[in-house]
């Protein structure tokens, strides 16, 4: 399991999602990026007595996942509170290019804001280096919107998504202190 390391420095990470936009336009243009509905409306509880609704799921087509890593990652943005929520979600969409197009990307389940106002993304990634890469990346763009010290990430090698989800024991042991945030309970 990978907790939080530091960000990239600020021109690795542009030049990484400006990588991320191109290679998803072909993604794009080849048919190769799908919106599929098989989590959305699902609710995932976490161990922390949170949870957050999938919104959205984006897919990749690819052709095998030869070294599975579940990524997940939490944020509270910056002043978007009642409404703004609604508002927020559609607008996200726009996100796209940040992470589809970075190596190793399989899928992720966009999750609307839990109780406490955080969002979360639970990504497949094919390499958990690559996801810890992207995570990185991605830091940048979150300190933008988001609350600081709000951005957490693990990562979690070995893992399938949906397994993940569906047996949160998957991840091992609970640690006595560890955040909670991250670790789901149940998925309906």
């Amino acid at each position: 399991m990978v907790n939080e390391v530091t960000h990239l420095p600020l021109p690795t990470a542009l030049r990484a999602m400006a990588s991320s936009a191109g290679v998803t336009a072909v993604l794009l243009a080849r048919r190769r990026l799908h919106n599929p509905r098989t989590w959305v409306g699902r609710r995932v509880s976490f161990a922390d007595g949170t949870s957050g609704r999938v919104y959205r799921e984006t897919v990749a087509v690819r052709p095998s996942l030869d070294d599975p890593a579940v990524l997940i990652v939490e944020f509270r943005l910056r002043g978007v509170r009642g409404r703004g929520h609604a508002v927020f979600r559609p607008i996200s969409l726009l996100n796209t290019p940040l992470f589809a197009g970075f190596p190793g990307f399989v899928s992720k389940l966009w999750l609307a804001h839990d109780e406490e106002g955080r969002y979360r993304g639970v990504y497949q990634w094919d390499g958990p280096e690559l996801a810890v890469s992207y995570a990185r990346a991605l830091w940048w763009a979150l300190a933008l919107v988001s609350d600081h010290g709000s951005i957490h990430y693990r990562v979690l090698p070995g893992l399938r998504r949906d397994a993940f989800l569906r047996d949160p024991g998957l991840a091992g042991a609970v640690t006595v202190g560890e955040p909670a945030w991250w670790r789901p309970a149940a998925a309906a």
